[in-house]
């Protein structure tokens, strides 16, 4: 099953490049394997995908044993952070897509190894959706660019959930912007629902887990 999806992902992903006038190879597909076992993800390593998207740190520690031996791999997390996991964070994951504050960036940095991060942005008024605002992005910048370990690739965010993908158009459009701003090469942006907008508004990499895995068994 895991394979018919991701042919009919990479469908989409390919005719959104090309109404965009973008290069495939210009977009990162990562896939959620939140709440899925290793063993999905070691299927989807063997369909071709590489870059995997995990919400929590125990949760994909736990995961981490049986993946050891997964050539190429990585892994992102794109869940919120609290600094007190920053360490353990920094230790198991390639790249951190969610940095919101200029102390986890510090905690982050004194763990001493080299880590791409990206900062997370809050573009709407949810409640649960964590993220600096995107006033804060320019001074944020300029602290992850301060630590020496630490390389800002560029910003994350997670709009509104939409029945019309079109709805979340602006708040890609706005991502994009900030980016530009800072001259930040990469965003990530869109998900099973919205991904294809997102490549049109620019997205570098884009965030699939239902679209890829199926709907998430709850544990």
């Amino acid at each position: 099953m895991f394979r018919d999806n991701l042919e009919q992902v990479e469908s989409r992903i390919l005719a959104a490049a090309r109404r965009a006038g973008r290069r495939r190879e210009d977009i990162s597909l990562i896939a959620v394997s939140k709440v899925f076992p290793a063993v999905a993800i070691r299927e989807a390593w063997g369909c071709g995908v590489r870059d995997f998207g995990e919400n929590y740190v125990q949760e994909f520690e736990s995961k981490l044993p049986d993946l050891q031996d997964l050539a190429g791999t990585r892994f992102h997390l794109i869940g919120h952070l609290q600094s007190n996991k920053s360490r353990r964070a920094a230790e198991i994951f390639h790249v951190i897509q969610t940095v919101d504050s200029q102390k986890l960036a510090r905690r982050l940095n004194e763990y001493g190894k080299p880590i791409q991060v990206m900062i997370e942005v809050k573009l709407s008024e949810e409640g649960s959706k964590t993220g600096v605002s995107p006033e804060e992005v320019p001074s944020l910048g300029e602290a992850v660019r301060s630590c020496p370990n630490l390389v800002l690739l560029g910003l994350m965010t997670m709009p509104p959930w939409f029945a019309n993908p079109e709805d979340a158009r602006p708040y890609f459009r706005r991502l994009a912007g900030l980016a530009a701003c800072l001259k930040l090469p990469c965003l990530s942006m869109g998900m099973s629902n919205d991904f294809e907008v997102a490549i049109e508004e620019g997205a570098t990499h884009i965030r699939v887990g239902t679209a890829l895995f199926g709907k998430r068994r709850r544990q």
